[in-house]
């Protein structure tokens, strides 16, 4: 990926098969997060090939890839419930009809998926950060993507905590979606991480 100061990144190759988790780290300013972006289709490379389940194309690639909290670009609404962001996720993915066909039930998977037992009406801004990190990837869930996509994960983390994160995340991908992503540091995805890139 190249922008008005040069390359963000380049020469990254990575190749995994589907239920692989990929931890991606870096310092702040490696092109963590545009890496996440291009991949999730809504970058378009200034050279090289993406392909996210055989598909090459942006759109396609939107249609297979989910992106859960990425600041800046996904983020939750802190005078917003936890009900309130999977309604509103489950409206885009599905359309206005959507909610005619079971909506309480999708809603309900999803936040098992993610391992959140939590109640519905808790406001996004009493979430810890590893509660954020598991409603974004609920979120990037309910439209049952291959592909899920997670920026700066261990953010606001100690190293137990993120540990247990990286343990849940992995259980996530066992499931058969296929995730990436970004830290800063990656000891704590030791083990559980299928896959580790450095930028």
């Amino acid at each position: 990926m190249r922008g008005a100061r040069g390359w963000v990144f380049r020469e990254v190759e990575l190749d995994v098969a589907g239920g692989a988790l990929v931890a991606v780290s870096g310092i702040a300013g490696t092109g963590r997060t545009a890496l996440l972006l291009t991949l999730g289709g809504r970058m378009r490379p200034a050279e090289g090939t993406v392909a996210v389940g055989g598909f090459t194309g942006l759109a396609e690639i939107q249609q297979v890839a989910a992106l859960g909290i990425v600041p800046g670009v996904a983020e939750l609404d802190p005078a917003l419930t936890v009900r309130e962001h999977l309604n509103e996720a489950l409206a885009l993915r599905e359309g206005v009809f959507g909610r005619f066909r079971g909506r309480e039930a999708r809603r309900r998977r999803a936040l098992e998926r993610a391992g959140l037992d939590l109640d519905p009406r808790t406001l996004a801004a009493e979430l810890a950060p590893a509660e954020e990190q598991l409603l974004g990837a609920a979120l990037g869930l309910v439209g049952e993507p291959g592909l899920l996509l997670l920026d700066d994960v261990d953010e606001g983390l100690d190293a137990g905590r993120q540990r247990a994160l990286w343990r849940r995340l992995a259980e996530i991908a066992a499931t058969g979606v296929t995730i990436v992503a970004t830290c800063h540091d990656p000891a704590p995805a030791e083990g559980l991480a299928t896959h580790g890139l450095s930028l």
